[in-house]
């Protein structure tokens, strides 16, 4: 008679419904961020972009998923990386090269792919630290250089300004490629970022906060290039003050800075 081979506990489980969920929100990430490029392709730039922006929510929410749920995983992990590196590096890179840097004359490929290759560099060295004892920036509340998501956002500043404005120069690759190099150099570099872990709103402001967030999200439904400009300007003027920030805290003692 044939004997049934022991199967191990954890096995016979299965992957249980709390570890799903997560994946499965960043896996519809990486879905949404390769339908933009589908979009690009066929020059539906405002659904090309809205597609990334969604993958950008969906990212955000996977990982408070995860903790929510207590379904942390070194799976999600790894998934979460390659996701981020195919939505928010490959896919812009892709729509930006069709939208404007193929008419660059021989290098337009090169800023496209300086985009992604930036992207897939920060992963890797998030990946990294991930485990490291030291961390500066993560131990004082913020992040090493410009994240993934905010990364594709900053990259479509030209766009945005040519979906408001209408104006041909704003697609003109002499004004986008030097706009890629620098949200590339800015993904890569060192400098301190806000975190938003580290953002705690006073009690006093906390319904003004609310009916902020209520008011923005009326504005993306009413006009959603304005206020996506709008945002990621404020955004990179965050970045001064970060840099700045960091730099008080570092000088503080060690006790103080804790």
């Amino acid at each position: 008679m044939r004997r049934r081979r022991a199967i191990p506990r954890g096995l016979r489980r299965g992957i249980t419904l709390r570890m799903v969920a997560p994946n499965a929100v960043t896996a519809m990430a990486l879905c949404f961020g390769l339908t933009g490029v589908r979009y690009g392709i066929s020059g539906e730039w405002e659904r090309a972009v809205l597609s990334i922006l969604f993958a950008g929510v969906l990212d955000g929410l996977d990982g408070r998923i995860a903790r929510l749920l207590r379904g942390e995983s070194r799976f999600g992990a790894e998934l979460d990386s390659l996701s981020d590196s195919i939505a928010f590096g490959v896919a812009p890179a892709l729509i930006l090269y069709l939208w404007s840097l193929h008419a660059m004359p021989k290098f337009g490929w090169i800023f496209a792919l300086a985009h992604a290759l930036s992207c897939a560099l920060r992963l890797a060295r998030f990946n990294a630290n991930i485990d490291a004892d030291e961390q500066p920036h993560k131990s004082a509340g913020f992040l090493t250089g410009v994240p993934a998501p905010a990364g594709a956002g900053i990259a479509f500043i030209p766009m945005y300004l040519w979906l408001v404005t209408g104006e041909p120069i704003f697609q003109a690759w002499y004004v986008v490629a030097p706009w890629a190099a620098f949200t590339a150099f800015l993904m890569i570099s060192s400098v301190a970022t806000y975190s938003w872990s580290a953002l705690r709103l006073r009690k006093r402001i906390r319904l003004e906060a609310i009916a902020l967030a209520g008011l923005l999200a009326a504005l993306l439904i009413t006009d959603p290039w304005l206020t996506l400009l709008v945002l990621s300007i404020g955004y990179l003027l965050t970045i001064p003050f970060g840099i700045m920030s960091y730099a008080r805290i570092r000088r503080q003692p060690s006790g103080a800075a804790s």
